[in-house]
């Protein structure tokens, strides 16, 4: 039973870390890559519910759905992996879109811990409206603040330098 309950959980916490790892990647090379067209919209004011970045959470349902399937139809395991996605998707909701932007009803911004900072290193992030020069791509890791201020001051730097 235990044996029977271990492999699934250990399949779903690998795969919300592994996604951690790859969101980071994609964020930074991605999203302030080739894909600012569509990332570009949530470093700018928006009217709405809804940004066009939002399409990424869209893309990445798409790629549950898939995990899902293949895992039903082929190899349970991929079907675990699919509910780690989905499970890294709600700590995403709850921490990136509710707690750092406040896209909830409600507003609360940590005091201390943790959480508060993580609420300070995306707010670096947002510290540049470029897709260039920006520090902190995870969404549930954040390096400590002190740390980011100085890259941010250096990326500001080398950005003057090179004008």
């Amino acid at each position: 039973m235990i044996g029977s309950v271990l492999v699934p959980l250990a399949i779903v916490l690998a795969t919300a870390v592994a996604m951690e790892l790859a969101a980071a990647w994609i964020h930074e090379h991605v999203m302030h890559g080739w894909g600012w067209g569509w990332h570009r919209s949530h470093h700018e004011e928006t009217e709405g519910h809804f940004e066009r970045n939002d399409l990424y959470a869209v893309l990445f349902a798409v790629v549950a759905v898939a995990l899902f399937a293949v895992g039903s139809l082929w190899w349970e395991p991929v079907w675990w992996m699919g509910v780690g996605l989905c499970f890294y998707g709600v700590i995403y909701f709850f921490v990136h879109d509710g707690l750092v932007h406040q896209r909830w009803p409600f507003r609360h911004v940590p005091k201390r811990g943790y959480l508060r900072r993580l609420y300070q290193a995306h707010r670096l992030h947002h510290a540049v409206e470029t897709r260039e020069g920006a520090v902190s791509f995870g969404f549930v890791f954040a390096p400590p603040v002190a740390t980011l201020r100085a890259q941010l001051r250096e990326n500001l730097r080398a950005r003057e330098a090179a004008e």
